[in-house]
């Protein structure tokens, strides 16, 4: 339902269509490009340049950012209804346009949940249970490497900084998965005080997006990462209770116009796998990313320090956060939301 609808609505009817209808509420996870690396700067430029800003007008009403009645968004420490600056300090992700898009299609409130952490992996910060954790060879190997670098940061200090020990060590792996469902959880139950508005209403889980894969390309983790994404998808819906659950995957795109190579086409590989899973089929959707590129930034960026100003125009960051392209992430939440639309058989 669009905003001016919404408003119209409570202009004659004295409530919102969706009083008594269940709050929609959307899990969006991953690593730093679901937190959102779009400078606000660069949005506000675009969304007034007349070569551009057509492509940002329908978030906007009177020269500013619209603040959506539809749509509620938390991350981590911040909450509030859907408007640019829900990204990393002073920047914007692919929510916007997600949480828009879902706002106009349904007449009940959508809820966005964001759990993100830049520099996660799936191998070890997000790894889900049901995969456990890695050999003792492994484990054994790691903590010997996480006390020679102690050690020697002792000595090289003239500090007395404990060792650390093997539970630290099996402590960090699945991290984030447990972090994200304390998240979930903890926002839903608090929803009430966080969102007057959706005070009384049923909140019910309606999909998943993941936008993960960067920090997986070290180590040796991409070999493991098909296996840890299924095990996820799978442990996530039994741990939020929602076995049938749509779940949108964005495939690690950074690459742009050009092949991937190496460690991020096995994880592209392994994302799009997840589609032909036999218990994914029909439930699971994966969306290109790469081919979403933002081509003006693109171009621009290889010389972008010789030519700020010009940069500027077009980009907000460096080629692993999508270039920071406003343009980019945008069109990557629009495609995200129209799979979960798709998924969820109300894409008409």
């Amino acid at each position: 339902m669009g905003l001016l609808k919404h408003l119209l609505v409570v202009l004659f009817l004295g409530a919102p269509v969706w009083a008594e209808k269940p709050v929609r509420v959307y899990v969006l996870a991953g690593q730093s490009n679901m937190e959102g690396k779009v400078q606000n700067k660069l949005l506000e430029y675009q969304a007034n340049a007349a070569e551009t800003k057509d492509l940002f007008a329908h978030l906007r009403q009177d020269n500013q950012w619209i603040k959506r009645e539809d749509v509620f968004i938390k991350f981590l420490g911040r909450h509030g209804q859907l408007t640019i600056g829900y990204g990393s300090r002073d920047r914007t992700g692919t929510e916007l346009e997600f949480g828009t898009v879902m706002g106009a299609n349904y007449e009940e409130p959508v809820l966005l949940i964001k759990t993100a952490w830049g520099g996660h992996s799936l191998y070890r910060n997000f790894r889900p249970p049901s995969v456990g954790l890695p050999s003792t060879e492994v484990l054994e190997a790691e903590l010997e490497k996480a006390r020679l670098a102690v050690e020697r940061n002792n000595e090289k200090h003239q500090r007395d900084q404990p060792l650390p020990t093997m539970d630290e060590i099996r402590s960090k792996y699945g991290l984030s998965y447990r972090e994200m469902l304390k998240e979930v959880r903890t926002t839903i139950d608090g929803c009430d005080q966080l969102f007057p508005e959706l005070k009384g209403r049923e909140k019910r889980i309606s999909g998943f997006v993941w936008f993960q894969g960067w920090n997986d390309q070290y180590g040796g983790a991409e070999k493991e990462y098909a296996r840890n994404l299924e095990h996820l998808i799978r442990d996530v819906r039994k741990d939020l209770n929602a076995p049938r659950m749509p779940v949108v995957i964005g495939v690690m795109g950074q690459n742009g116009s050009k092949e991937s190579k190496g460690a991020m086409k096995v994880i592209q590989e392994a994302q799009l796998a997840m589609e032909n899973v036999s218990d994914f089929n029909g439930n699971v959707r994966a969306v290109r990313t790469d081919r979403l590129i933002d081509q003006a930034a693109e171009a621009l960026y290889p010389t972008w320090r010789k030519n700020i100003p010009e940069w500027e125009k077009v980009g907000s960051d460096h080629g692993y956060h999508y270039l920071g392209s406003a343009i980019w992430f945008n069109r990557m939440g629009r495609a995200f939301a129209k799979a979960m639309l798709e998924l969820s058989g109300d894409d008409s």
